[in-house]
Formats: structure tokens, C-alpha cells, sequence
């Protein structure tokens, strides 16, 4: 109230209204209006001396907050620096422990090598068959389905074994290319193992047909002989069957397993078939003997014998030209090749082999008995099994050419080129 009191009083331009104005009031009035503005003017101090307090006091708590978060982040990353150098020198540790574990076993190997030559375990034996078998059943899975499933459906439709199973069983076994003649022998067979066990479940008609698959595939089987060297492969077959493509396959095999092999382009009618035949040379890495296009095989197979000698060569394999148009013309040209080999090369194991194409079904089989009838074929190569599910060709070319399976294709990798394992082959298609 003074406050306002005086405000008011200043605005007046006249001193004798001011006088005036002042002697109005008593002093006993001003000086409690004083009072009242000295107590409001306390009060005010203390309110803003509190205010400030308490701001104080939560700059204090936040920054003891921020000190308090900045100390956790601090310990957190100092603890994630020990974690992180721990870890590194347990992994340097491991290191270690791993380089002295393959210094170990490499010296093992070494050892191994300069005692017996051998760096197979019978551990890494095992895996390489797993690997090998995988392979096969991969590479005949559409046989597979084409005879085991549809022979498994057609058991399980039956609740006994009768002559209309039979018979549905033959249908299946021909038109999967075993043959008729195969065929025939395999029910006959299967009838006469029926009646001798007593099997009248149809479930059982499988275990017996896959038994009857291994004894014929099984008879006359054998491997190919080309131990102790030198030796000598010549390889015949129509052209488009995948002659060249064995051959070079062949020859990458037996470098792998540190023979010296050496290629001999003995098919000097087709044309590019040296070229061809040069590539693989060039892409696995070993030697080759070829003349030009229309030069006598007889002479390329003259010289790749003689090359061979003089370098030492454990492995000469041959290709040949596959004109059967011409049987007369064949049965000369392959004569002529095996009597410079017997001649030049006596001390040489010796093998033909007929390559054919098993997704051409019978075709196939005609091939065979065409070539056993011009040459002394000692094996057959079949190919490109994993394109057909028509598998059963197998079975025919083994029964009616009589001659023994000794290599098959199942894939387009090197290794997918197999020895015939007459017991595998008969796992991967029954099971």
C-alpha cells in the first residue's frame, strides 16, 4: 500500500499536493505499511533462497544421475575389453592347439608315406566308399523310382503272390529295359525261389528279386586289370556315346593315383575327334600322340606305343573311330590296331573296352553284340545312367552280351565314372 502510495505521489507535478497528501497520513500508518513491505520483501527472499535450493539440489541429483550412468557405461565397456581379450587369447590358444594338431598329423602322413607309401586310414577308406556310394544312389535315383517304386506299389496293392503278380512284375521289369530275354530268366528264377522257401507274404517278392539281381550281375564279374604295368586300354564304341569323355575321365583317374598315362587319337575318321581328345590331354595334364585328320590309326597306335616305352609310360589308352555302317571296314581297322599292339607291345596288359550310351536303352545291348563280334571285348563302359530311368539295360547288357560291366557313369564329374560294384549297384536300386 506505501508502494502504491508513493507510486502515486511522484506522478504529482504539485509540491504542495504532495505535502499535503503526506500530512494526511499519521505516522502510526506508515510505519505499519513499512512493516507489512519489510515482511513481504522477507518473505519473497525467502521463497527465492528456497527455489534456488531445491534447483541446486536437482542439478545435484541429476548430475550425480549422469556421473553414476557414465561410471556404469565405463565398467560395462571395461568388462567387454577383458571379455574381448580373453576371447582372443583363447582363440589364439586354439590356434595353437589346431596348427600343432596339423603339424602332427602331417608329419603322421609324411611318416606314413616314407614307411609304406600308403596315406589312407582306414577311416578316410570308409568316408571315400560313403562318398562314392552317395554318388551312385544320386546318379540312379530315376531307376530307382522307375522299378524299386513301382514294383513296392505293386506289392503292397497284393494280399498274395499269384501268377497275375507275376505277371505285372514282368511288364515292369521289361519296360524299365532289363529285357525280355533277362526278364524271362529273372521270373522263372523268382517263381522257383518262391516255391522252395514257402514265401507267401508279396512283400517278400522284393528281397528275392534284389537277390536275383545281385547273382546275375555278380557272375563273370571282374574289375579292370591294369596292375602291374605298363598296360594298354583301347576303347571302342559309336561316336556320341561319351568315348572321349571316358577316356579323359580315365586318364585324370589313374594320374590321381600317380601313374604316368599317356593318350593315343587313334580316331583320325571323325572329324575334330584328335582336337577334342587334345583338350582333355591339355586339361588333365599328360601327353598325347596324334596325327592328322585322315592318317592311319594303325600308325598313331604304331607311335604311341614306341612313345610310350621310351618315356616310361605306365598307362596308354587308345581311342578309336566307331563306324558301324561298315562292319567289313571296322573289323580291318580294329584288327590291324590290336595286331601292332600285340606285336610292339607284348609285355602290356591289355583291355577293350566297349563304351555305350545306357540312356539308348536296347540299342545299347545291339551295340554290344555288334562289337563282340569284331573285337574280344574284355569289359563294357556304360554311360550317362543318371539321365535314364531306364537302368535296367545293366542287367541286359551283363546277361546277353555276356560280357562284364566294368565301368558306368553316373554324373558328369570325374569322379562319377565308377567301377562296377555288382553288390553297390544293386544296394542304390533295391535299397
Amino acid at each position: 500500500m506505501f508502494k502504491f502510495w508513493k507510486k502515486n505521489a511522484n506522478k504529482n507535478e504539485n509540491p504542495d499536493q504532495e505535502v499535503n497528501l503526506e500530512e494526511g497520513l499519521s505516522g502510526e500508518e506508515i510505519q505499519e505499511e513499512i512493516s507489512d513491505d519489510a515482511f513481504q520483501d522477507q518473505r519473497i527472499e525467502e521463497v527465492v533462497l528456497q527455489k534456488d535450493v531445491k534447483e541446486e539440489g536437482s542439478q545435484d541429483q541429476d548430475l550425480s544421475e549422469d556421473t553414476l550412468e557414465e561410471d556404469i557405461e565405463e565398467e560395462k565397456a571395461q568388462v567387454e575389453e577383458e571379455e574381448e581379450i580373453e576371447n582372443i587369447e583363447d582363440a589364439d590358444i586354439q590356434a595353437e592347439e589346431e596348427i600343432t594338431e596339423e603339424e602332427t598329423i602331417e608329419k603322421e602322413i609324411i611318416e606314413e608315406v616314407d614307411g609304406d607309401g600308403s596315406q589312407d586310414s582306414d577311416q578316410e577308406e570308409g568316408q571315400e566308399k560313403m562318398g562314392i556310394f552317395a554318388r551312385l544312389l544320386a546318379g540312379l535315383s530315376k531307376t530307382k523310382d522307375n522299378i524299386t517304386g513301382r514294383i513296392d506299389s505293386l506289392l503292397k496293392s497284393y494280399t498274395k503272390i499269384d501268377e497275375d503278380l507275376l505277371e505285372e512284375l514282368e511288364e515292369i521289369l521289361i519296360t524299365a529295359d532289363v529285357g525280355v530275354t533277362t526278364t524271362m530268366e529273372i521270373i522263372d528264377r523268382l517263381r522257383d525261389m518262391i516255391k522252395e522257401r514257402g514265401v507267401k507274404d508279396p512283400i517278400e517278392v522284393r528281397d528275392l528279386l534284389k537277390e536275383i539281381v545281385a547273382s546275375i550281375l555278380n557272375e563273370g564279374n571282374s574289375g579292370l586289370d591294369l596292375d602291374p604295368g605298363p598296360a594298354v586300354i583301347v576303347m571302342v564304341g559309336v561316336n556320341g556315346v561319351g568315348k572321349t569323355t571316358t577316356i579323359g575321365k580315365l586318364a585324370q583317374r589313374y594320374k590321381k593315383d600317380g601313374k604316368k598315362v599317356m593318350l593315343a587319337a587313334a580316331d583320325t575318321f571323325r572329324a575334330a575327334a584328335s582336337e577334342q581328345l587334345d583338350i582333355w590331354a591339355k586339361r588333365v595334364d599328360v601327353d598325347i600322340i596324334k596325327h592328322h585328320e585322315g592318317a592311319d590309326p594303325g600308325a598313331v597306335v604304331f607311335d604311341a606305343i614306341k612313345a610310350s616305352q621310351a618315356r616310361k609310360v605306365d598307362l596308354l589308352i587308345c581311342d578309336t573311330a566307331g563306324r558301324l555302317h561298315n562292319k567289313a571296314n571296322l573289323m580291318n581297322e580294329l584288327g590291324k590296331i590290336f595286331k601292332i599292339i600285340d606285336r610292339e607291345y607284348p609285355e602290356a596288359k591289355k583291355e577293350v573296352l566297349l563304351v555305350v550310351d545306357a540312356t539308348t536303352g536296347q540299342n545299347a545291348v545291339s551295340q554290344a553284340k555288334t562289337f563282340k563280334e569284331v573285337a574280344n571285348i574284355t569289359g563294357i563302359v556304360l554311360t550317362k545312367l543318371d539321365g535314364t530311368a531306364k537302368g535296367g539295360v545293366v542287367l541286359a547288357v551283363k546277361s546277353e552280351v555276356d560280357v562284364p560291366v566294368k565301368l558306368i557313369g553316373v554324373g558328369e564329374r570325374a569322379e562319377d565314372l565308377q567301377s562296377f560294384d555288382a553288390d553297390s549297384f544293386t544296394d542304390a536300386i533295391f535299397g
